[in-house]
Order: C-alpha cells, then sequence, then structure tokens
C-alpha cells in the first residue's frame, strides 16, 4: 500500500509524516519546505500476527508494510506549473491512495497561504487543481484518438466517446472516483494514471483538545460532511500531538492516550481508513521454523491471487491451499489439532480468500 499526503502549504504534512513513520524530515513554517519527496516505510500493526509469532517462534515475522509518500504543499494554479506544480502532481500518480491533510487548527506561528483558516475551501483548491492536471491529461489522450479514428477501427470510435464523456465530467466538476465509469473509462483511468480518479481519504488536523471535547464534534463533524463525498474517509488527528507522541516509549505513549481519551494512534487510524479505502483484507501463511507472514489482498481474491501477493510463482503454480481461520488455529493451539477436528480445509482455485485466513499454499514450480 502506498500513499501520498497531500494538502496545501502549512497544513502539517511533514509533521504528520514524521509522526507517522518516525522520521525526521523538516517541518517548518514556509511554503515549499519539502521539495523532493520524503518516503517513509511503516509496518502495519496486527495483534493477530503477534499471536502466530508467539505460537509458532519461526526465525522471522514479517507484516504488511505501508509505504508513505510526503508530497510538497499544492497551491492554485499547480496544474500551470505555479509552485513546481507539475512535478508534484507527477508525484501523486505514483501512489495507491491519497491522504488529503486539511488545516482546522488556528495558530498564528503558523501562516496560512490564504490567510484564514477555510477547510472547505482549501479542499476545493487542491480537488481543482487535480481536475485541471486530469483534464489535460484527457485532452491530450482525446487528441491523438481524433487522429487514429481516421484508420476506420471501431476501437478508436469507442475510445473517443469515452474521453469527451471523461472531458465533460472533469469540466462539470466532478472527480472520476464518484463518477459512473464504464469498462473503457475504467482503463482510461489506469493507463494515465488520473489523479482523481485514486481513492481519497481527508485528514483533519485539530488541535489537541478537539480530540477529546465533544463539545466540538457537531461543528467539526458539519464541515467533514461538507468535505468528504461518498465513499471517502475522514479522520481526524492533531499532528502536534502525534509527533509528541512519537517521541515517547510505547507504553508512555499508550498511557498518554489513555489520559487523552483516544483509544488508537494516528497510524491506526490512517491504516484502518486506508483498508477500507482500497478494500483491503489480510491473510497470514506460516512456513515452519523460518517466517509467520501477514499480508494484503483485495477483498473478493481467490486463493491463486493472494499466493501471487506472496510470489508470482506461486500463482502461476497454485495447486490447493490449506486453509484455516485466525480464530480456529488460535483456539485448537496447531495445524495438527485443527486438521483433526475438521477446522483446516483443502480449497482449490475458486476458494475466496476472508480476512484472518491462514494459508499454506501448495503450488508447482
Amino acid at each position: 500500500m502506498k500513499i501520498g499526503i497531500v494538502g496545501l502549504p502549512n497544513v502539517g504534512k511533514s509533521t504528520l509524516f514524521n509522526a507517522l513513520t518516525s522520521a525526521e524530515v523538516d517541518a517548518e513554517n514556509y511554503p515549499f519546505c519539502t521539495i523532493d519527496p520524503n518516503i517513509g516505510v511503516v509496518s502495519v500493526p496486527d495483534e493477530r500476527l503477534d499471536v502466530l509469532y508467539d505460537m509458532f517462534e519461526p526465525e522471522k515475522k514479517t507484516p504488511v508494510a505501508i509505504e508513505f509518500v510526503d508530497i510538497a504543499g499544492l497551491v492554485e494554479g499547480a496544474s500551470r506549473g505555479e509552485g513546481l506544480g507539475n512535478q508534484f502532481l507527477g508525484q501523486i500518480r505514483e501512489v495507491d491512495a491519497i491522504a488529503h491533510v486539511v488545516r482546522f487548527f488556528e495558530d498564528s506561528d503558523v501562516s496560512h497561504v490564504s490567510g484564514e483558516i477555510n477547510p472547505v475551501e482549501d479542499v476545493e483548491i487542491i480537488n481543482s487543481e487535480l481536475r485541471l492536471a486530469d483534464l489535460e491529461s484527457i485532452e491530450k489522450r482525446k487528441e491523438k484518438a481524433e487522429r487514429m479514428t481516421k484508420s476506420g477501427e471501431e476501437k478508436y470510435e469507442i475510445e473517443l466517446k469515452a474521453l469527451e464523456k471523461m472531458e465533460k465530467m472533469l469540466k462539470c466538476g466532478r472527480n472520476f472516483r464518484h463518477g459512473e465509469l464504464g469498462e473503457v473509462e475504467e482503463q482510461i483511468c489506469k493507463e494515465l494514471q488520473l489523479l482523481t480518479a485514486k481513492p481519497v481519504m481527508y485528514l483533519a488536523n485539530v488541535e489537541e483538545n478537539v480530540l477529546n471535547d465533544k463539545s466540538n464534534e457537531s461543528s467539526i463533524n458539519d464541515i467533514c460532511s461538507k468535505i468528504a463525498s461518498e465513499g471517502e474517509e475522514v479522520v481526524l488527528f492533531s499532528a502536534r500531538l502525534e509527533a509528541d507522541l512519537a517521541e515517547l516509549e510505547d507504553d508512555e505513549a499508550e498511557m498518554f492516550r489513555e489520559e487523552m481519551d483516544i483509544d488508537e494512534s494516528g497510524l491506526e487510524r490512517v491504516v484502518e481508513a486506508g483498508y477500507r479505502l482500497l478494500d483491503l483484507i489480510t491473510f497470514f501463511t506460516v512456513a515452519g521454523e523460518k517466517e509467520v507472514r501477514a499480508s494484503t489482498v483485495k477483498r473478493g481474491s481467490t486463493a491463486p491471487q493472494a499466493a501471487g501477493q506472496i510470489h508470482s510463482d506461486m500463482q502461476e503454480g497454485f495447486i490447493k491451499a490449506e486453509v484455516v481461520s485466525y480464530e480456529d488455529l488460535v483456539q485448537t493451539g496447531s495445524f495438527v489439532r485443527a486438521r483433526e477436528e475438521g477446522l483446516l480445509r483443502l480449497e482449490g482455485s475458486d476458494y475466496i480468500v476472508q480476512d484472518g485466513d491462514v494459508c499454506y499454499f501448495r503450488f508447482d514450480v
């Protein structure tokens, strides 16, 4: 999972990136403090993996990894190259999902690029720039399709109609992740890595006291409802608080969160939102004494597709999968007991992998 952190300058992107990844990149009060993207890889917390590791005591424990990319602040006019916008927009094309940091906090020491805090307007600035960048990509592809229709091949006529539909959507202010797209339009989105087709979560950067102050809940929720459309996630967090917590030992940070009445870390909330956005599940594999591994796959994936997440050879040579649920394996205490009680199943290539499945893939190289 590769998540790009975007937003206007001075909204807390780099501070959040540091807290999530334990990195130490610059986070200063001026636009374009970040020029080249900062990249950090973090392990996804999963208690189930820890339990399996303690149960089997292998040499290695491999969690799911998320790559966060801290992309420099976008400004109005980015699609025309303002503030090195073209460079930054290109970096967004490479990610699986977008984490759009939105400033809710007031701080006279941290300037706002437009002079005042307005989350709804800030979000629309970024979304408009992403639409304009996509529009440029569509128009270039449309020019090519128009030339190719002269060949008389039907596929170019079909593509041209799809591009005209997509062009109209963007000009009407619609994002591709919200629109009804056909198979041809979906393929164009993938080929051009269109920005407004990528799933988005909004990270509302609030002041520390807002997180556990119910009196602010109504006004915050009202603003969030204007920001997010159906299928989009809004995660409340305080970048400053997360940065402070990142400097503490794990047990100290947990105690501090309990005092603040905060159930989960910022990383856990962002990870959960990312899983929902990308519709991912986690399955596990145990390779004898060598390794216990957590892997992700799209919900609805088959056993061979899950095997392919570990190695392409396993998907190509897939034979069968021995499968037991995490709960049943923990309850019985071993694969042997799970098999004796009929809880360890032998599944074929049409089996749909479920969240928490522990799998042993049989394959032929």
